[in-house]
């Protein structure tokens, strides 16, 4: 028969609550709207905890950077296909973002809404006949500015922004970071994954060109790292596998070459769930004090793209206008 032993709740320790540290007082409680309804007064409203709080600290060291250190920016697909292409473009006019770095298919819904003013088709619809992908205008257009670009020595980033600049007729060129970067006279980096974006299946895709591009814009991106040293902003936006993966090995020749700098700066992911590649390749490791990371400070910010980014660049822009 089983014996069964119970603890003596009664020879229990308590410690008097004045003795004990808390994270939670009343002046980190969100406040209820006054008069003022301004996003100014939303922002401050919002309590001081946790996720507010990062979202806070991040704000606050891109609008630090603006001007003085790189913030370098880094896009999956779908950041620009839910309309925040805008708002990017808003903080690369204000001085902000120093360095656009995107995945193949950033750039191709880029590509499509500045050409053709319309984006993302129904995957499941055209597996099925096997139409997915085939839009003719963008797998031939995109990669004749490929490679044409490889021809000419340009990144992907570079050839396709100068063949939209070049391509007369755009149905809407003000929605196009790939241009409002070019115009600004920001770099932009485009990072292919060979097969993984739909301009891959079309005859006209050279994989010698694609290789030849990409590869060049990951040796810019290698370049523009050293100016995160010391206060500068990383932000992944929406890319889950592809942009992290050439971050960490972007930062690695940077610092091989730059005795071991970047370090000290701000590392954000900003995606609608939290994966292990962005947390460990944009977050973690590279801030790891002690660890090869340099110091620094790693942040996840979880949310739906189409409401945390925006929160973040008006809390930016309004900063901003402050200032």
């Amino acid at each position: 028969m089983t014996e069964y032993r119970e603890a003596d709740f009664s020879r229990l320790k308590t410690v008097p609550i004045t003795q004990r540290p808390n994270k939670v007082d009343p002046s980190l409680l969100a406040h209820l709207p006054g008069r003022d309804k301004s996003f100014a007064a939303f922002w401050t409203s919002l309590p001081d905890i946790l996720a507010a709080k990062d979202l806070r600290y991040v704000a606050a060291q891109l609008t630090q950077a603006a001007a003085r250190r790189a913030v370098v920016t880094m896009l999956g697909g779908h950041v620009i296909k839910v309309g925040l292409g805008t708002l990017l473009l808003a903080l690369m006019e204000r001085g902000v973002i120093t360095h656009l770095a995107m995945n193949g298919n950033a750039a191709i819904h880029d590509f499509e809404l500045a050409a053709y003013g319309g984006t993302s088709e129904d995957v499941s619809a055209g597996l099925a006949d096997g139409t997915f992908g085939m839009a003719e205008e963008t797998g031939r257009e995109m990669n004749t500015a490929i490679n044409e670009g490889a021809r000419a020595g340009d990144g992907m980033g570079e050839a396709l922004a100068l063949y939209l600049q070049r391509r007369g007729t755009l149905a809407a060129p003000r929605a196009s970071v790939l241009l409002g970067a070019a115009e600004r006279g920001i770099p932009v980096t485009v990072h292919a994954a060979v097969g993984a974006e739909i301009i891959h299946q079309h005859p006209s895709a050279d994989g010698a060109a694609l290789g030849a591009t990409s590869h060049r814009d990951f040796k810019r991106l290698a370049a523009a790292l050293p100016g995160l040293h010391d206060g500068g902003v990383v932000l992944n936006v929406g890319s889950a596998v592809v942009m992290p993966e050439v971050f960490v090995k972007a930062l690695a020749v940077a610092r091989n070459l730059n005795a071991g700098k970047p370090t000290g700066f701000t590392a954000c992911d900003c995606d609608m769930q939290r994966h292990y590649r962005p947390r460990a390749n944009v977050v973690e490791r590279p801030t790891l004090a002690g660890g090869g990371g340099g110091g620094g400070r790693g942040i996840e910010l979880t949310g739906h793209h189409e409401i945390l980014i925006p929160l973040l660049c008006w809390a930016v822009l309004e900063s901003l206008d402050a200032r």
